[in-house]
């Protein structure tokens, strides 16, 4: 079975995805579990198939219940959006965590702005901070910002601004527009230097 995965996957790297969805499908029948994740990706992108967010979504669903961490968390941003399946927050937690439990860095941060603000879960700041700061240390600029943002208000943590500003800088050095947004600001307010 591992040569029909590396052949179905070299498939999908080469492009060939009618062959690569043939393959998954057949690797599929035989209830490999990444095979359904795949399956989810082509449908999701209309690669070798007609684009389907509900198939997508069954699919991922299928590869989220036999522990693939990637589709848990492609289920959880599915049902968060509400995107091939009714948006349902508690659910979309539910798989974040799932998905986090197995290590996956961006389920962390995700789950981090569900406790933020909230949504699908009791809002609790400091499981917030927590989550935030693993994703955050892992190189997520999303949660850098976000534990930056934190910082600055105090919430989960102690108010503290030059901690706010560092992580502000790691998300900005990566890219993340609201954060070097927030930087340039603050150089122009000449309340930072750099």
């Amino acid at each position: 079975m591992q040569a029909k995965i590396q052949e179905a996957y070299n498939a999908l790297l080469a492009k060939e995805y009618d062959k690569a969805f043939a393959l998954y499908s057949a690797l599929a029948q035989q209830k490999e579990p990444t095979s359904f994740y795949y399956l989810g990706f082509l449908y999701f992108r209309g690669f070798g198939v007609d684009q389907d967010s509900r198939k997508a979504f069954a699919n991922y669903l299928e590869a989220a219940t036999r522990e693939v961490p990637v589709a848990q968390f492609e289920v959880a941003l599915m049902l968060e959006n509400g995107e091939g399946c009714e948006q349902n927050f508690s659910e979309a937690a539910f798989w974040y965590e799932e998905a986090a439990k197995r290590g996956n860095i961006d389920a962390f941060n995700n789950l981090g702005a569900m406790y933020k603000e909230g949504r699908g879960v009791i809002q609790d700041y400091k499981k917030a901070f927590i989550l935030f700061s693993k994703a955050a240390q892992a190189g997520n600029a999303s949660a850098q910002f976000n534990l930056g943002a934190l910082y600055d208000l105090g919430l989960g943590c102690e108010e503290n601004k030059e901690k706010a500003i560092e992580w502000c800088r790691k998300a900005a050095y990566q890219g993340h527009e609201a954060a070097k947004g927030i930087i340039r600001r603050m150089q122009q307010d000449g309340q930072i230097v750099f």
